[in-house]
């Protein structure tokens, strides 16, 4: 990967003008966007809490965590304020799989000279900490307690990274961004929802400067997101077959909260019931293919209820009954 080194924010932006919040910051961006700046998704509806907090991570080079519920949009909430300022943004998926080699670098073998040699090839970690990068490290509470170590070095805005397979002190770019969205605060899985997540030391949980919080929205918002997406349901008809999916979702979220269900629709979720059911013409049958057949057998009568309660009509038991 290749990025010039050189490059850095160059112009302004009105946080009002191009975010719709009301706050008188105005952040460093770039003018020209390259091929790490992510596309920019022109219905996307931003948090104003949760933006302030990303936008300050840009401005003044703190660390920023963004915790949640799945679903969400806490990943893309950063993608799109990056896209926005046209600054580089790559994301890692901190699973179990990713391990400490993965992010600092290893030996390879490479041709030079019609000779092979073994040169070291850095990892995303050294390279995004040299670059005017946002780096992301997705489902942080996922990653390995080795693998959480390597990162707790360049937690600190100043700290520098040892490299010791090359005997390198790196320093960090003067715009090297880092943010982490995670399911939990730190303190492990307490809902039994996020299985393989862990528990994050107090050391490393105190590195982070800002820890915001992007849970589901109101009805409102989250029919706007759905609406901007499927503008074939921007209709009174299509509002009130959207606003009946989102309360289906809320009376998961809340079952899932009183432990009656072990499975929740996020928002995501919702969005793809909207789409499927253009795809069908079959509200109950998206429903189904949608959500219902992620669910546990046993729970599924109480899911049906919840979807006769908004909507009026029983699902057939063939769909409640049946997978596919």
């Amino acid at each position: 990967m290749t990025l010039n080194l050189n490059i850095k924010p160059d112009i302004k932006v009105n946080t009002k003008q191009i975010f719709g919040i009301e706050s008188d910051l105005e952040i460093d961006a770039f003018s020209q966007k390259n091929e790490y700046v992510p596309e920019i998704d022109k219905t996307y509806k931003f948090d104003r809490d949760t933006t302030l907090a990303i936008l300050s991570g840009f401005l003044f080079n703190k660390r920023v965590l963004v915790q949640g519920y799945h679903g969400t949009g806490k990943s893309t909430h950063i993608e799109q304020i990056a896209a926005r300022l046209n600054w580089p943004c790559i994301r890692v998926n901190l699973d179990s799989h990713v391990s400490r080699i993965d992010l600092i670098g290893k030996d390879s073998i490479v041709l030079k000279d019609n000779k092979q040699v073994t040169e070291f090839k850095e990892g995303i970690l050294p390279w995004s900490i040299q670059n005017p990068v946002a780096l992301v490290f997705d489902e942080y509470d996922a990653g390995r307690p080795d693998v959480m170590f390597v990162i707790q070095r360049v937690l600190e805005a100043e700290g520098s990274f040892t490299l010791l397979d090359k005997n390198k002190v790196i320093k960090q770019n003067k715009y090297f961004r880092l943010f982490a969205t995670t399911n939990t605060v730190g303190l492990g899985d307490t809902t039994g929802l996020y299985h393989g997540t862990q528990q994050i030391n107090q050391g490393q949980m105190d590195r982070w400067n800002i820890v915001t919080t992007l849970n589901y929205l109101s009805l409102e918002k989250e029919m706007e997101i759905i609406l901007a997406k499927n503008k074939n349901l921007n209709n009174h008809k299509g509002k009130d077959k959207v606003a009946n999916m989102i309360k289906v979702a809320s009376l998961t979220r809340k079952g899932f909260i009183s432990g009656d269900i072990s499975t929740v629709m996020s928002p995501r979720t919702v969005l793809h019931w909207a789409e499927n059911s253009q795809i069908f013409k079959d509200d109950g049958y998206s429903f189904r293919v949608t959500f219902l057949n992620k669910c546990d057998d046993s729970e599924k009568n109480i899911i049906a209820e919840y979807y006769q309660r908004c909507f009026g009509e029983d699902l057939p038991e063939s769909l409640v009954n049946i997978q596919i």
